[in-house]
């Protein structure tokens, strides 16, 4: 039997016709490349060669053997060609999913970091509703959905991301406009824009009212945080929004006033529970993470991290 390293210096010496050239090639010693030679011819009982002129021809009775080298060869680049596609992400594709809220920003930055790690992944990006999000991964439909809250299902793992809090948006000009901070109380005095408190992600803005028993009154109902954001940018009320929707200025037009009382909640990222996660997965959740951990609120503090421009507030999922 041969080893791939001899069959590797043979074929190097058959295509250079030397032992310094198949050196070279293979950037090794020529006394090696020459011990290897002859302890292959050795130990097969084989002549490969027949060196004339300082030049080394196959012989008769290794033309065969070369054909086969040449086949095995191929094989061996195929194989490395393969890999190095995989190693950059070609011939696979990641499918994740994500609610509204983290796909805005945080997912787009995460994939960003994903491409630069896989530049030949496919990728294909969902974004779920609550529903459309458990049907998703139970269907195979995708390995991942970044989520905004937490359900109880028995066939799903919810793994943290990160912890954000809730930010008060105003238009410019508004009689809020220019202050660092507003209460609860301050917030039901003007006309509110939302999404339905029956929603997991409208139930959020809802408990920070009911905590302390006040009366609200939502003028315009949307569906998701952009549409908030746009309409509040409109001027036709103001609005309570998730860090992430608008964090790094993902949403310019508006100004972002802090909450006097906690708003602070975890994000997740859903699985199907026991399906093994690809790399390109376990990266892109990795990824989201960092991402969305540069922007949460110190602990204790209050206020959004450094990186995360203070005009950002994560995800809106509490655990039931």
């Amino acid at each position: 039997m041969m080893t791939l390293r001899q069959v590797e210096v043979i074929r190097a010496v058959m295509v250079t016709g030397t032992i310094g050239g198949a050196a070279k090639l293979l950037n090794v010693s020529a006394p090696g490349i020459s011990r290897l030679v002859k302890y292959t011819e050795r130990s097969l009982g084989i002549r490969f060669f027949q060196r004339q002129n300082g030049r080394y021809f196959p012989t008769p009775e290794a033309e065969n053997i070369f054909e086969q080298i040449n086949g095995v060869y191929k094989k061996v680049d195929d194989l490395s060609e393969i890999i190095s596609k995989i190693g950059r992400g070609g011939l696979s594709e990641l499918r994740i999913g994500s609610v509204p809220s983290i796909s805005q920003v945080m997912v787009p930055r995460a994939i960003e970091r994903v491409r630069r790690r896989y530049p030949d992944l496919g990728i294909d990006i969902n974004i779920l509703k609550l529903e459309e999000a458990i049907d998703y991964l139970m269907l195979g439909r995708g390995e991942c959905v970044a989520m905004s809250y937490r359900l109880e299902h028995s066939a799903l793992d919810f793994m943290p991301l990160a912890s954000g809090e809730l930010y008060c948006i105003v238009p410019p000009g508004h009689e809020l406009a220019g202050r660092r901070q507003v209460s609860a109380a301050e917030i039901t005095r003007y006309p509110l824009i939302g999404i339905d408190p029956n929603d997991p992600y409208g139930r959020i803005m809802a408990e920070i009212f009911a905590r302390h028993r006040l009366d609200y009154n939502i003028t315009i109902r949307a569906r998701f945080g952009t549409t908030v954001c746009a309409l509040v940018k409109a001027g036709l009320g103001i609005a309570i929004i998730d860090q992430f929707t608008v964090a790094h200025g993902g949403y310019p037009g508006i100004e972002l006033l802090k909450i006097a009382e906690p708003t602070r909640f975890d994000t997740y990222i859903a699985v199907k529970r026991g399906a093994p996660l690809s790399l390109h997965a376990e990266a892109f959740i990795e990824a989201l993470r960092a991402e969305m951990r540069a922007v949460e609120p110190s602990r204790g503090s209050g206020k959004a991290a450094p990186g995360g421009s203070g005009k950002a507030a994560p995800a809106r999922g509490r655990k039931k």
